[in-house]
């Protein structure tokens, strides 16, 4: 709990002036730095072109558009097992024209509470940026945390088959994770595959090194039906498995394999112009040490008009999943929520 007071504490104080980190929803490809909760990025959940809202002419007459941004975000996790994190940043973008075209500071201060453990904290800092040529995208937030360098970077094309390269940084935020300074590096490639404007299949592969001698093998992908176009609902059916090299090699979650198939059903809606997006699913998960058990998996989240000066987002996300700090017993859930506001002018 004092992990929720303190960094609710800095967002009570920071007041209006919070931005998302790299001006996305947190769910979306590039999360916080490599996540702790092994999740499915949202491109791989949900066709974007299928489901997204007509963009209407403005009637309204054209201004010149902001050239910063200042804000700050925060993100908050909890598991059964008794892990808690907690960061909180403050960032300033020098330049600011869209979210696909930036250049900027974060400074963060990050608090980690692994079970059976005392707490610590650390203050990082990153440069952010993001920009677009010849039909690509791409973004980054690298950065220190005083040790090493921690952070991501991604790019992507927009062409109907999409694809992306990423790499992705961080401590690992367990007990040795924290006392012995371990880090994983996560980079992989991902594609979508769309059959036709209501059917897409889309595909992740990734190698993720530990601190140590653990190389860990990912396999993500999906198949994703648009049911009703004009209310945003789609079926999806995803999957996923991994194996470790080295199992248990330390004290975050990595049996020799692990395996999941997953259900979801997705509604988006745009209701004056703010996206708000459902997702519920219950399928099956196993690992090397432990038998088929339910998988269940609830997301929500929100995001305000991106013609607005002041942006604001949030999510939260249910799973009972393991995460990195958690382990495949039975009973084990986790909850991750994030939040952030940001001002162009």
């Amino acid at each position: 709990m004092k992990l929720k007071v303190a960094a609710l504490a800095i967002i009570l104080a920071g007041g209006s002036s919070l931005p998302p980190r790299d001006a996305q929803p947190a769910a979306q490809r590039n999360p916080p730095l490599v996540p702790q909760q092994e999740e499915l990025p949202a491109e791989l959940e949900e066709p974007s072109a299928a489901l997204e809202e007509p963009q209407a002419a403005s009637e309204e007459p054209q201004t010149a558009a902001p050239d910063n941004a200042a804000g700050a975000d925060f993100f908050y996790s909890s598991d059964s097992d008794g892990t808690e994190v907690a960061r909180a940043a403050l960032n300033f973008d020098l330049r600011h024209k869209s979210e696909n075209d930036y250049l900027g500071v974060s400074v963060e201060k990050a608090w980690y509470d692994p079970a059976n453990a005392p707490g610590q904290s650390r203050e990082r800092v990153f440069l952010r940026a993001a920009a677009t040529k010849a039909g690509w995208q791409g973004r980054a937030r690298i950065g220190t945390d005083g040790d090493t360098l921690i952070g991501s970077i991604s790019t992507n094309d927009t062409s109907r088959f999409r694809k992306e390269l990423f790499v992705e940084r961080d401590i690992i935020e367990t007990r040795q994770g924290l006392e012995k300074g371990l880090y994983s590096t996560f980079a992989g490639a991902a594609v979508d595959l769309p059959a036709d404007d209501r059917n897409i299949f889309t595909a992740l592969a990734g190698l993720q090194e530990f601190t140590g001698d653990n190389l860990r093998l990912h396999l993500r992908g999906s198949y994703i039906h648009v049911v009703k176009p004009e209310w945003g609902l789609s079926a999806q059916l995803r999957g996923r498995y991994f194996s470790n090299s080295e199992p248990r090699e330390f004290d975050y979650y990595s049996p020799r394999w692990f395996a999941e198939i997953l259900p979801v059903a997705q509604l988006r809606r745009f209701v004056s112009g703010w996206q708000l997006v459902g997702a519920a699913g219950l399928g099956i998960q196993r690992d090397s040490e432990s038998d088929w058990r339910p998988s269940r998996y609830a997301h929500a989240r929100f995001r305000s008009p991106e013609r607005e000066r002041w942006s604001v987002t949030g999510d939260v996300t249910y799973t009972n999943t393991p995460s990195l700090t958690g382990t495949a017993a039975s009973g084990y859930s986790y909850v991750q929520m994030s939040v952030g506001v940001s001002l162009r002018f």
